[in-house]
């Protein structure tokens, strides 16, 4: 049932229960402007932290080196592909483009468990999160790292549950993400 078929009855009123069912599980107009907002954060942050790592990568690599978990030779080639990859998973989830959602799941899985590796272990360095940081906040910046990051758990956590209810003008690059 249309709206406009019935004259003198609000938007809601008009609807079939169905309609209205359908209407409220998606939010309305709210839930996809937070999604996209949510989404466009997270992107924002994996897009500056990817960038900030890139111009410095040797600085970067030291801060991997420190947590002792990469032999030596893959230190440097992990300091560049792990931004860039950053970078492009930020990119890609401002476009909603396939996978790219997962990938940051997965990136931030892999700190997560970085961090209590390195909170575990009482290391006294620098999460090398958005590159170098005060020297001097280094084992708190760790257990920030780590709140920081189950905040953005659980912004990933909204988006995946929001891609269901959100209703999309174009489908086709979002259903895989």
């Amino acid at each position: 049932m249309a709206a406009g078929r019935h004259k003198g009855l609000t938007q809601t009123e008009a609807m079939t229960e169905r309609e209205v069912h359908k209407h409220t599980i998606t939010g309305g107009r709210c839930l996809p402007l937070i999604e996209r907002a949510v989404r466009w954060l997270l992107a924002g942050i994996f897009v500056y932290s990817g960038v900030v790592k890139l111009a410095d990568p040797s600085r970067f690599a030291e801060i991997i080196s420190g947590f002792g978990l990469l032999p030596d030779p893959l230190v440097l080639p992990v300091a560049v592909a792990l931004p860039v990859i950053e970078l492009l998973a930020g990119i890609g989830l401002v476009f909603a483009l396939r996978g790219s959602l997962a990938a940051i799941t997965a990136m931030l899985v892999v700190f997560i468990a970085v961090l209590l590796y390195g909170i575990n272990l009482g290391l006294d360095i620098d999460c090398g999160c958005f590159g170098p940081e005060d020297p001097e906040q280094a084992y708190k910046g760790l257990k920030a790292a780590l709140a920081r990051d189950a905040v953005l758990i659980a912004a990933v956590a909204f988006v995946y549950w929001s891609r269901g209810r959100v209703p999309r003008r174009d489908r086709r690059v979002e259903n895989s993400l």
